[in-house]
């Protein structure tokens, strides 16, 4: 069972939740577990079945390739192959890496942000929902709507 793997967002996914995978999976399977864990559980359990194709794969090139083995035994049909499997498993890799960690910066930023607070009304600013809304550009650190100025994310990256 994936839960069971490690993956490389392990770290990330329990730094944000605040707890180990363990308890996670148990409050994930509860009747209040919140819409991000579940996704977030979900994704990281799909990272890890592909994390563990990629690695089967690349030790499988990598035996093929070794430099001992005779080379009457290399199959360019089998290496390439694997060149194409090895590059699958890789693109869904990368996919559940960003969305997973996308999701992960967008809980983080929403735990950090608070309870909205109204302006002063010296600012001229119009009390938003929330100043740092997962998905919204105001959350990535983008300006928001023109009447909300939206104090910048601790956990968004500068884009370049």
């Amino acid at each position: 069972m994936s839960r069971d793997k490690a993956s490389t967002m392990d770290a990330d996914l329990q730094k944000v939740f605040g707890r180990p995978l363990p308890e996670l999976y148990e409050s994930a399977m509860g009747p209040d577990a919140s819409a991000a864990l579940t996704r977030a559980l979900e994704l990281r359990s799909f990272l890890a079945l592909t994390e563990e194709q990629v690695a089967r794969v690349r030790d499988r090139v990598h035996a093929d390739m070794d430099p001992d083995r005779d080379m009457g035994d290399l199959s360019a049909d089998k290496l390439r192959f694997d060149s194409q499997w090895l590059h699958a498993a890789l693109d869904a890799r990368n996919g559940y890496y960003a969305a997973l960690g996308e999701l992960l910066r967008t809980h983080a930023c929403a735990r950090t942000a608070g309870p909205a607070r109204a302006p002063d009304a010296a600012q001229g600013y119009r009390n938003p929902a929330s100043v740092c809304r997962p998905g919204t550009p105001a959350c990535r650190g983008g300006p928001g709507p023109p009447t909300v100025r939206a104090a910048p994310c601790p956990t968004s990256r500068p884009r370049r």
